[in-house]
Formats: structure tokens, C-alpha cells, sequence
């Protein structure tokens, strides 16, 4: 069941430069801080910068929805038709997967470790 947002991100070429604009210029507090992932707390909604380790980046944000229960989530999205984009990746930090709207923005689910 999907119970909320786990976080809003955007893709970063530049960690150090993301993390100084957010954190310095916007003045949001920074609540993880890595060089592949940081994120900040926007009004209790978890604003994420994951690295593209210099890639160039499609300037888009991604909605992570957060769920309780992963599998029958996908399964019950699937067998009404949404177009999922790679399988379930399973990580030490939860599972995620990811799919697309109606307009082919891509949104993603993640479970957190039980």
C-alpha cells in the first residue's frame, strides 16, 4: 500500500556545487550528505541530490512514492496496464523500482527495510 512520499530528487552532475546552492544559498538544512546521495528536509517532504558521477543530467525531479508493501504494489499497478521500467532492485537501504505516468514522466516506489 502506498502511504506517502519517501522523497522528491533530482538528478546532479556536481555534489559539491548541489549541496553549497541548496544548503547555502536556499539554506536548507542538509540531512544526509555522500557523494552518490544527500538530501534535505523542505517542510518535512525529503528533497533528494543523487549523483550522476558527472554525466550530464535530463533536468528532471523524480517522485519516490514510499510503500508498505513493494511486490503486490507492482503487481496490482501492472495488471492495470502502468509501464514499469526495469525490475525490482533490492539494497541494503530498501527496494525500488521504477515506473512511468500516463505521460511518461517517470515516478519510482520504494519500500524501506523492515
Amino acid at each position: 500500500m502506498i502511504t506517502g512520499v519517501q522523497d522528491v530528487y533530482y538528478e546532479v552532475q556536481d555534489m559539491k556545487r548541489a549541496i553549497a546552492f541548496y544548503r547555502d544559498l536556499l539554506n536548507l538544512p542538509v540531512t544526509e550528505e555522500s557523494d552518490d546521495w544527500s538530501a534535505m528536509n523542505v517542510g518535512g517532504v525529503r528533497v533528494g541530490l543523487d549523483s550522476t558521477e558527472g554525466k550530464p543530467t535530463p533536468k528532471r525531479a523524480i517522485l519516490t512514492l514510499k510503500t508498505t508493501d513493494l511486490r503486490a504494489d507492482v503487481k496490482r499497478l501492472r495488471d492495470k496496464g502502468v509501464k514499469f521500467v526495469g525490475e525490482i532492485g533490492d539494497y541494503p537501504w530498501g527496494s525500488v523500482v521504477t515506473f512511468e505516468d500516463s505521460e511518461g514522466n517517470f515516478l519510482k516506489l520504494m519500500q524501506p527495510p523492515k
